[in-house]
């Protein structure tokens, strides 16, 4: 079976088309629930929640003063480390499998502050390893 995909994604794409993954690393809220197809989940309500500081609480993740906020947290770049060795590991495995494409979610209690600034840190850390990455926000605006 896998052999048979790489030959028709070859005949199709291209020699070199089945030599890459695309990671989709989505940021979510678990107050709303798992998103829908996500092959790899991390929570990450460990880290202390900018909610609770009055002036970062109406922002989100994508403001700079919450991403100052949750990187100062010493277990944001641990969690970041750790996740991407722990990536680096697992990607050219499920290539290996005939896997194209890889979601990961990364969860916190309301998917507006920690998620999406861990969520933009992982992809930097996957686009400097190599691996193309994108980011989708589900629950960012609620």
């Amino acid at each position: 079976v896998h052999e048979l995909r790489e030959v028709v994604t070859a005949a199709v794409l291209g020699a070199n088309a089945g030599s890459s993954m695309s990671v989709s690393i989505v940021s979510f809220g678990y107050k709303y629930g798992l998103p829908v197809g996500m092959d790899v989940v991390l929570d990450v309500r460990f880290i202390p929640n900018p909610f609770f500081i009055s002036e970062l609480r109406p922002l989100t993740g994508t403001d700079p003063r919450v991403h100052e906020y949750v990187m100062a947290q010493p277990e944001s770049q641990g969690f970041i480390d750790e996740v991407g060795r722990l990536l680096d590991f697992l990607i050219p495995l499920y290539q290996r499998e005939g896997k194209s494409y890889l979601t990961v979610g990364l969860g916190c209690t309301g998917g507006r502050h920690r998620s999406p600034v861990l969520a933009r840190e992982l992809m930097k850390r996957l686009d400097s390893a190599g691996f193309a990455s994108t980011v989708r926000d589900n629950d960012i605006a609620r």
